[in-house]
């Protein structure tokens, strides 16, 4: 069987189904010239429901069926062509170091597989990507670029560690994807320039794997643990300026960063606790450094319900002239509505999906729909799930079990895709960047679905039957009706080609 075939996990009746639908004879070509000679490709065939339940991840439904004209009945939802909301800059994962390790377990035609799944217009179609500067919790260890203390000058910085890992990870990426979007975000500044001079913020939990962080090294929520000292934010800023420098020498361009992640926690893996007048303070410095380079800064990454953490910051004149956007993840989702509302101009990305518990079941497929509804309906333009590949179990250098796109057995070198990732290409797998989110409205309580209307004038619709029994589902797209049959426990989604919908 191809890579194609088994990426969509279906049989070959369903395969043959497929190319007299469109479907898969439309996307077969793998590099992005070919993709680009053709137009745009889906993961999903056009006019055709496919559909994923917990024991049949990936098949085609029952045909659409199509009511013109309309009839005076309204659908169980509308979707508004013409409310067209936020632009959507893609869709996509973090490059982790232990994602890395997992897929090179794998035989180089798997690998092959996985990068074009994830990565081409026919597969997910991954577009925006997340990265760590330095070490984050699921690297191989605590690292950063400069761990020579007092080192202002950065005479020692050296990216030279990340080779093994990071940038051929990302390079494999881009020979799919070349015109891959990247953002970055540090998990711990160097040691040496916070207080306690350790990469954590708490001792790790009892029985799980010491940090070596002593009692006397402890931070906490609220306060600021990196040195607020004039020289040390330049320092730091520079810090960033080079990681930039030396990772466009390798050819990969880095668009934007964000200043910390999760700066109100105190983890014991790489972390930092800042202030909202501390991240302040220092924002200027790393805007001066970043338009030097024409890279943007988001605020966050935000993971507290609060908005008043960003309005502290964003009060402060010359913190707020250097922010382009807001990156979001975990219970900062309580705060989007109000931020995004307050500041309609700036950009929103969901920065990371919540991580699970390394079980990949089909219980948190259903609450990362819940996740990604919440986030998109509330305005955001970029949508990063978390870890792309981890090895069974899925438990990091510090202990913590989290979920992934894809698993990887150690033992027997094979690889299986997740529920996560089935959920995710429902969506990713249709939207483009460029595309913009579609309200909706409902007369009869079903309010599970999204609606993006890519540049090609094609309706990516996702729908939800969070139910025990088949439900009929309508839905009305200018003027038709599209009716169809969504099985029990089920996610499903259709593109509807341009001329369908008007």
């Amino acid at each position: 069987m191809s890579a194609t075939m088994r990426s969509l996990d279906i049989d070959r009746r369903q395969f043959v189904a497929l190319v007299a639908a469109g479907g898969i004879a439309a996307s077969l070509p793998s590099s992005a010239s070919a993709a680009s000679r053709s137009g745009p490709t889906y993961a999903v065939p056009a006019n055709r429901w496919v559909v994923t339940t917990q024991s049949d991840t990936w098949r085609l439904a029952d045909h659409m069926q199509q009511v013109a004209p309309r009839t005076p009945v309204p659908g169980d939802i509308e979707l508004r062509l013409d409310d067209a909301r936020q632009v959507m800059e893609g869709f996509g994962a973090c490059f982790n170091e232990m994602g890395w390790d997992a897929i090179n377990l794998l035989p180089s035609s798997d690998q092959d597989a996985i990068f074009e799944e994830l990565f081409s217009d026919s597969g997910m179609g991954f577009s925006l990507c997340r990265m760590p500067i330095g070490a984050n919790d699921f690297a191989r260890d605590w690292y950063s670029y400069d761990e020579t203390p007092g080192d202002l000058a950065l005479e020692d910085f050296s990216v030279a560690h990340d080779d093994a890992t990071l940038v051929p990870f990302i390079k494999r990426a881009q020979r799919v994807r070349p015109d891959l979007n990247l953002w970055a975000s540090p998990w711990s500044p160097p040691t040496w320039m916070k207080n306690n001079r350790h990469y954590a913020s708490v001792p790790n939990r009892p029985g799980w794997p010491e940090n070596g962080l002593k009692p006397d090294q402890q931070g906490a929520e609220g306060t600021d643990m990196f040195i607020q000292d004039e020289r040390y934010f330049a320092a730091y800023a520079r810090y960033f300026g080079k990681f930039i420098d030396e990772y466009a020498k390798r050819n990969i361009n880095i668009g934007m960063v964000m200043p910390q992640n999760e700066f109100n926690s105190a983890q014991p893996f790489p972390s930092c606790c800042w202030t909202p007048a501390g991240l302040a303070r220092f924002l200027p410095h790393l805007g001066r450094e970043m338009e030097r380079r024409n890279v943007d800064i988001f605020f966050g990454t935000m993971e507290r319900p609060d908005d008043r953490l960003f309005e502290a910051v964003y009060q402060d004149k010359a913190a707020a002239a250097v922010i382009r956007g807001v990156g979001v993840q975990w219970a900062g989702r309580g705060a989007l509505p109000f931020i995004a509302h307050n500041h309609p101009t700036l950009r929103y990305y969901m920065s990371e999906q919540e991580c699970g518990d390394g079980k990949n079941d089909w219980r948190y497929a259903r609450h990362a729909w819940t996740l990604m509804k919440q986030y998109l309906t509330n305005g955001c333009h970029g949508y990063n799930y978390w870890n792309i590949a981890l090895v069974d179990g899925g438990v990091s250098r510090w202990g913590w079990a989290q979920n992934s796109l894809l698993s990887v057995d150690r033992n027997k070198r094979t690889y299986r895709w997740n529920y996560e990732y089935y959920l995710l290409k429902h969506l990713a797998g249709l939207v483009r960047t460029g595309a913009r989110r579609i309200s909706s409205i409902s007369w009869t309580g079903y309010e599970d679905v999204l609606a993006l209307l890519n540049l090609d004038g094609s309706v990516a619709i996702m729908a939800h039957n969070p139910t025990s029994a088949l439900m009929p589902l309508r839905i009305g797209v200018g003027g038709k009706l599209i009716e169809t049959v969504l099985p029990a426990d089920s996610f499903g989604s259709l593109l509807l080609k341009a001329e369908l919908s008007a």
